[in-house]
């Protein structure tokens, strides 16, 4: 496995790029990058003409993440090479965010073969439903590893972008199945969130929307326990406070589901992700050191799984709610995880409006909010 990189900062262009690719052998390009970036309709041909062998796939972000840290506006582009593991690439535009389901099962029977060990999938941000997306994959692949996430729009939930080779638009989900016996492919999650307040049951949902807690209408019980200050900047302030969802007969939280509107007529809340009738949730908080040290978890469950020691991706997919609490300081938990993974490991990725991974020691991909994952992939030498 060969991994290079090349970085346009913000105030780079593409014509700032060398001459000569670091790797125009590559099989697989990675690129993240703000939705201006993606805009650009150079964007394409530029990188086909670098990379000619490669599929090339991404997204936009609300914020791109490399070893160096955290940046906006930028163009991160990964190349690999890979030496023993075979890819195969696919890819649809979604009509209805109800045929999310169907849409992850026919892109996973495309894929599906006794040799798949890992599947990347790339999302539009807005126009797919992550949860029913991740179960119509599983209907098909069962347990097999699912990372990646969905795009970013910073923090303005407009319009996201993806890019499949010389296809930029939005609607778009990627999928790329990897093969072989010689894949490494190592997973983690890291919070970093509180539960506090009591335990509500969900006693009317439909998928992501939440009407009542408890018999209650959602959202006036909902804004008691932010407070009328943060409840007034709704639905944005619901990046401080999202729900968790705690696993059934235990007190431990299952995943994270952040806010992203509410209805004051339904007196409903709508989450980036399902949340079931009959689950049980609690109201979360946290603060710049508690989401540090998730994304610490993170890593160090990857190096449980996997010796990095030798040329490995860490391809990390933050929450842009993480983004929002830690602000300027948001550089450092990308910073924990390099200093943990080591210096033989690239990382790349961005912040986005939804996480795909298995949970924590499981073999269950799901949609995460409000977390830090990593995807690690290498080969055995």
């Amino acid at each position: 496995m060969i991994v290079k990189q090349e970085l346009l900062s913000a105030k780079m262009t593409l014509k700032d790029l060398p001459a000569t690719s670091p790797l125009a052998s590559a099989s697989l390009v990675l690129v993240f990058g703000s939705r201006d970036r993606f805009d650009d309709s150079k964007l394409a041909p530029t990188l086909k003409s670098r990379y000619p062998s490669a599929q090339i796939i991404g997204c936009s972000t609300a914020g791109e993440i490399s070893g160096a840290g955290v940046m906006d506006d930028s163009l991160q582009i990964t190349a690999v090479q890979w030496e023993k593991t075979v890819q195969r690439v696919t890819h649809t535009k979604m009509s209805n965010m109800q045929d999310s389901f169907g849409t992850g099962a026919d892109l996973a029977r495309q894929l599906k073969s006794d040799e798949l060990k890992a599947v990347l999938v790339y999302s539009d941000g807005l126009r797919v439903n992550g949860s029913e997306l991740l179960e119509g994959f599983k209907s098909v692949l069962g347990d097999t590893p699912i990372m990646g996430g969905m795009a970013g729009d910073g923090f303005n939930f407009n319009r996201t972008l993806q890019i499949f080779n010389d296809n930029v638009g939005d609607g778009l989900i990627i999928a790329v199945g990897l093969y072989g016996k010689h894949l490494i492919a190592a997973t983690g999650v890291g919070r970093g969130w509180k539960p506090y307040g009591p335990p509500r049951k969900v006693t009317k949902s439909i998928k992501n929307v939440v009407l009542e807690l408890d018999d209650k209408p959602a959202l006036p019980l909902y804004n008691m326990y932010i407070g009328a200050h943060a409840a007034k900047a709704l639905p944005g302030s619901g990046l401080n406070f999202p729900l968790a969802i705690i696993e059934d007969g235990k007190r431990d939280i299952e995943k994270i589901r952040t806010v992203l509107a509410v209805d004051t007529t339904q007196n409903s809340l709508t989450f980036a992700g399902n949340v079931d009738e009959g689950q049980t949730v609690r109201l979360c908080q946290t603060n710049h050191d508690r989401l540090v040290e998730g994304a610490g978890d993170a890593a160090h469950l990857v190096t449980s799984h996997a010796n990095t020691s030798q040329t490995g991706l860490a391809i990390c997919v933050s929450c842009v709610g993480r983004k929002g609490v830690m602000a300027e300081q948001v550089a450092d938990e990308i910073k924990l995880v390099q200093q943990i993974l080591g210096t033989q490991t690239t990382l790349t990725g961005f912040y986005s409006y939804g996480e795909f991974s298995p949970r924590p020691d499981t073999a269950d991909s799901v949609l995460h909010n409000q977390t830090m994952t990593i995807g690690y992939l290498s080969e055995i030498k």
